[in-house]
């Protein structure tokens, strides 16, 4: 398997009110006309509306129109003011021309259909027909309760008006506005963007710049309220022995870092904050021996630079044996990771891989790309991103912290490095000329000889010696394991304890 690192890496314009296309009719006097037939007024055909289509609520508020009736018939309204009925003693309606006649048609009708005039045009006048009236004091009447049926209407269409406003439009449907207020938009817990919510503050973007020029961006996360940040050893490599390290939170603040330790075989490191703000909050750690294939993921990182990047998957493999270089041509790291399909590019090195209850359950460190080889780190994602399991980085990282050097388990044998041997294989000798398995070494205790090929290690079937690396950085020193070999065509097994190695050198 070819796998690779990464990380060196103007105002609107008015709105005319449409025409009424039919005069207020009295309230008591309607007239029901048959379905589909065309309303006459008292004084023959309405006229036609000058602008047949209504603002767009969304975009425009319609002001109100004469007589209490909205410019949109179809909009909220205030019930019209029923017409009077004449005095005793006065002529009938039909002798003094009543009801009144419906008001011209107002001068700001046709606003707009030429760009001139205002707005709003010289208020309408009632008019009515010609002809001698036989009661001036009947005329007078009649004038008043127009006017408060004016005033009356007036005060409906500013309520209507200010009801529809208040309900976001006027174009008679009634809507109800979501808050403007992200903060009120909340997340289920268990959702990806609740848990992305809670874990994007304790995240970093790490720039990493070289004394020499070179550098990248990773990213990192809080490991602990003192301003531990754990992240990848490729990541810092370029700036840890002189350079400079900053790591940037989601809100936009920088810090000033340095390196604590790093273990290069594990690709692991611990940062410190030089000054740490207050309320850090680490993310919480979860059990990656209990993820199961199938397991929902969610990864976190600055791909190409891009932070606070949210990708999600699933757990697709455990226990995949990865071997992957930083590109600089030194020694390779090994890991059995998990290997997952969420998004990961360069830049996501470092970053948080967690579950869907926002535990960390690894960090992302390398990625598989078709006809990529180790040292070209600037594959994108075709959905194979490898991550080391939490529990083997916390145990790397409380090192770390403890003594600036990493601790490595060790069986006391060289193998081969080739990946098709169906096995680990025990070299004939190691590197200088050395033995290839140690005198008194935990190799040697147990029985194992140069030429044997180590097929499993407890449970877990070994293919190559990157395999058997892997899994055996695992577990810590002390730890008892069975290891199963052939010999000669013969299968056998034995127990070994693991020894230690201190330091990357």
């Amino acid at each position: 398997m070819s796998t690779e690192n990464e990380g060196n890496e103007g105002t609107a314009g008015e709105v005319v009110p449409s025409v009424p296309s039919v005069p207020p009719v009295p309230a008591d006097a309607p007239r029901q006309e048959p379905p589909g037939s065309t309303p006459v007024s008292p004084q023959g055909p309405a006229p036609a509306p000058a602008h047949p289509e209504a603002p767009d609520a969304a975009t425009a508020r319609q002001p109100f129109a004469p007589m209490g009736e909205p410019a949109d018939a179809t909009a909220h309204t205030a019930p019209l003011p029923a017409a009077p009925t004449p005095p005793p003693g006065f002529q009938s309606a039909a002798e003094a021309n009543w009801p009144p006649p419906p008001p011209a048609v107002p001068a700001y009708a046709h606003h707009g259909a030429d760009g001139g005039g205002p707005v709003w045009g010289a208020p309408a006048q009632l008019h009515s027909p010609e002809g001698p009236r036989k009661r001036g004091t009947g005329g007078a009447l009649v004038a008043a309760v127009a006017a408060a049926a004016l005033v009356a209407g007036g005060i409906g269409g500013a309520l209507g008006y200010w009801a529809a406003d208040r309900n976001g439009g006027s174009n008679g449907s009634t809507t109800v506005s979501a808050s403007v207020d992200p903060q009120d938009l909340k997340r289920d817990p268990g959702t990806v963007a609740g848990v992305a919510a809670k874990a994007l503050p304790s995240v970093v973007t790490i720039d990493a710049q070289g004394g020499d020029g070179g550098g990248g961006t990773g990213t990192g996360f809080v490991y602990d309220k003192e301003g531990h940040i754990l992240t990848n050893n490729h990541v810092v490599a370029s700036a840890a022995d002189s350079g400079q390290l900053t790591a940037t939170f989601s809100n936009g603040k920088k810090y000033d870092a340095e390196v604590v330790g790093r273990a290069q075989g594990y690709d692991v490191a611990v940062l410190k904050l030089k000054n740490p703000p207050s309320g850090l909050t680490p993310l919480s750690l979860g059990n990656s021996d209990r993820v199961a294939v199938g397991d929902s993921t969610i990864a976190i990182g600055a791909p190409f630079g891009l932070s606070n990047t949210v990708t999600t998957g699933i757990i697709s493999a455990k226990n995949r044996p990865v071997a992957s270089g930083d590109g600089s041509g030194g020694s390779n790291s090994y890991m059995s990771a998990l290997q997952t399909d969420a998004s990961i590019n360069p830049g996501n090195s470092g970053g948080p891989l967690l579950d869907s209850r926002g535990a960390v359950i690894g960090i992302n460190s390398a990625i598989q790309s078709a006809g990529s080889s180790v040292g070209q780190t600037q594959a994108g994602s075709i959905g194979l991103g490898f991550a080391i399991p939490i529990n083997q980085a916390t145990n790397v990282a409380q090192q770390l912290i403890k003594t600036g050097q990493p601790v490595y388990p060790l069986i006391g044998a060289t193998v081969m490095m080739d990946d098709k041997t169906g096995g680990a294989v025990i070299s004939d000798q190691g590197a200088g000329g050395t033995s290839a398995v140690s005198k008194d070494g935990p190799a040697a205790r147990a029985g194992l000889q140069a030429g044997d090929v180590i097929t499993k290690f407890n449970d877990t079937v070994i293919d190559s010696g990157p395999t058997l690396i892997g899994e055996i950085w695992t577990h810590k020193p002390g730890d008892r394991v069975t290891v199963t070999y052939k010999r000669d065509g013969r299968t056998a097994t034995t127990e070994v304890t693991l020894g230690e190695r201190k330091g990357d050198n």
